[in-house]
């Protein structure tokens, strides 16, 4: 009995043990530590990515034009061949008698010809016979109706002369008659010549096709048919073989999804690995993309031709390609961690936008702070559209009075241009982007003329020195309007404060390359800058877990305590 007791308060006694451990390791787990990254300086290039398969850029199917029985194959796969010379034979022997049939028949056309010609030679002596005739009945005529006059014969001898003449006339038309008939017959019997012998040329064109020969220069890939198979030429020539024109210059077909197409064009450098040759990457160029699109299970996609150089033709057709397009690159620019866009933690929100250490303005607003910007002219700076609108053109009016040494004359006048203009800037960031550059110009230039009027010799030369600079470094509008476009997209990254709890700060986004993304000018540029930590993801202290971006709260407990045994 009293060893039931000691092994009940034992037990007893070590679950109260493992409660209070556990109770204290949950405890202690409550304490949440944050993995961080550091915000880097480095290029970051966007791409799309697709399969696709190589292939020659010309490769001819070759078929064959007549029906029959294969007696030679010269050629076999991966066999050189030139154009025009011979990779297979049909038997011949068929379209050879069609050929000795077809002569035959050409022969008896031309002899009907000769019989022909022999006829009219007879129906033209037969029209000079009645020529004859009629002319020694002409000449007995006229000499009967002289004696008739002069009463030395009766009137019925000229009557008879009269009579024979006009038997005679009627001959020569018949024989004429006769002469046109077998005219007629000579060209009906010639035309038949001409018909036989177009089937007798039909004929041999045939027996000539019974030789397969080469359209092109290049290697047999592909060989479909094998020596006494029967093939047989109806509707569609049937396929032979494939020959690949050149394996040096070779293309990749990939197949492009439609959400990513548009970020696609020619012109643009490709990267692709096959199966064949891992860890190898080989660099393209898109040559073209097709407008086709092609719809398999209710997908569509569109196909992106991609050239490159196939030295020492290492890769085959037919190879299974994983391309990446890179569609757009930045270098030298501030890049973030995906992971940190990902991260949410619960309860942290930032700062309103009025006790931002950043301008309300947003991105526009920043152009001014942008080292980059801050010895622009304003005219540039105003082909954004909005930043004098926006508060910028204090600045701005700042900077032009102090680079152009505007006296207070000069000064007044320029304020006058600005408060003209200022409605039409403002109302630039109601249009649509493809009409606000048409309509920005329209600005622009009265607004140069305008502050160019203002100004002496010397500042005028001031004035497009400062432009000239500002277009040269900028490439006229390119790099506001590229900045304009580029600042699309939001995110949101967390900072540890000096108390070591989170603080979340708005970015704004360019291009990612699916490891890092672009951070560009806005809210929050100012804190978040180069080697800033931000947060990644989160781990309990004590439980040696960790939670990547992504998390729903500022703590994740465990599912329960853990038990020393």
């Amino acid at each position: 009995m009293n060893k039931r007791l000691l092994i009940a308060v034992g037990v007893i006694a070590l679950v109260v043990v493992a409660c209070v451990y556990g109770y204290l390791n949950y405890k202690e787990g409550d304490t949440v530590q944050y993995k961080t990254a550091r915000i880097e300086r480095g290029n970051v290039q966007s791409t799309v990515s697709a399969s696709g398969t190589v292939n020659p850029v010309t490769q001819v199917s070759v078929g064959t034009q007549v029906s029959g029985q294969l007696k030679e194959l010269l050629v076999d796969f991966n066999s050189v061949v030139k154009a025009g010379q011979l990779i297979a034979q049909i038997d011949p022997e068929t379209f050879e008698y069609r050929v000795r049939s077809a002569q035959a028949d050409v022969d008896a056309a031309r002899a009907q010809v000769l019989t022909a010609q022999a006829n009219i030679s007879a129906s033209k002596v037969q029209v000079s016979r009645a020529q004859l005739d009629l002319d020694e009945a002409r000449r007995d005529l006229a000499r009967k109706e002289s004696l008739v006059a002069q009463q030395f014969i009766a009137q019925s001898e000229g009557d008879k002369a009269r009579a024979v003449a006009s038997v005679a006339g009627e001959s020569l038309k018949g024989a004429q008659a006769q002469l046109a008939v077998t005219e007629a017959q000579i060209k009906s019997v010639q035309a038949n010549v001409s018909q036989r012998e177009a089937i007798l040329a039909q004929a041999r064109i045939d027996l000539e096709r019974t030789k397969i020969r080469s359209p092109v220069n290049g290697i047999v890939i592909k060989r479909a048919v094998e020596k006494g198979q029967t093939v047989a030429a109806s509707l569609q020539s049937p396929e032979l073989f494939v020959i690949a024109q050149n394996l040096s210059d070779m293309q990749v077909d990939a197949s492009i999804d439609e959400s990513d197409i548009g970020r696609v064009k020619a012109s643009q450098k490709a990267t692709f690995t096959v199966d064949a040759f891992a860890g190898q990457i080989f660099e393209g160029e898109v040559k073209q993309v097709r407008n086709a699109a092609q719809t398999v299970a209710n997908v569509v996609t569109y196909t992106a031709v991609i050239g490159f150089s196939n030295a020492g033709g290492r890769l085959l057709p037919g190879m299974t390609a994983n391309v990446r397009v890179i569609t757009d690159t930045r270098e030298g620019v501030l890049k973030v961690p995906n992971a940190a866009l990902r991260m949410r933690i619960a309860g942290v929100e930032p700062a309103p936008a009025g006790a931002a250490s950043a301008p309300a303005s947003g991105a526009v607003g920043q152009l001014g702070s942008n080292p980059l910007l801050r010895s622009a002219d304003w005219v540039v700076s105003a082909l954004v559209g909005t930043a004098y609108a926006q508060g910028a053109g204090a600045g701005l009016r700042d900077r032009l009075v102090e680079q152009l040494g505007l006296n207070e004359s000069q000064q007044a006048k320029l304020d006058a241009i600005l408060t003209e203009y200022r409605p039409k800037l403002m109302a630039l960031r109601e249009m649509p982007e493809d009409q606000r550059a048409l309509e920005r110009d329209k600005v622009i230039v009265p607004m140069r003329a305008a502050i160019n009027n203002i100004l002496n010799k010397d500042q005028k030369a001031k004035y497009a020195v400062l432009v000239a600079q500002q277009q040269a470094r900028t490439g006229g509008q390119t790099l506001l309007v590229e900045l304009a476009n580029r600042q699309q997209s939001r995110g949101r990254v967390y900072l540890l404060g000096a108390d070591g709890k989170p603080r979340a700060i708005n970015v704004r986004l360019g291009i990612s390359d699916g490891t890092f993304t672009e951070l560009l000018v806005g809210p929050g540029a100012n804190e978040v800058t180069e080697g800033s930590q931000v947060i990644v993801g989160l781990a309990q202290a004590g439980g040696g877990g960790t939670s990547g971006g992504g998390a729903s709260g500022g703590s994740q407990r465990p599912s329960g305590p853990r038990l020393p045994f």
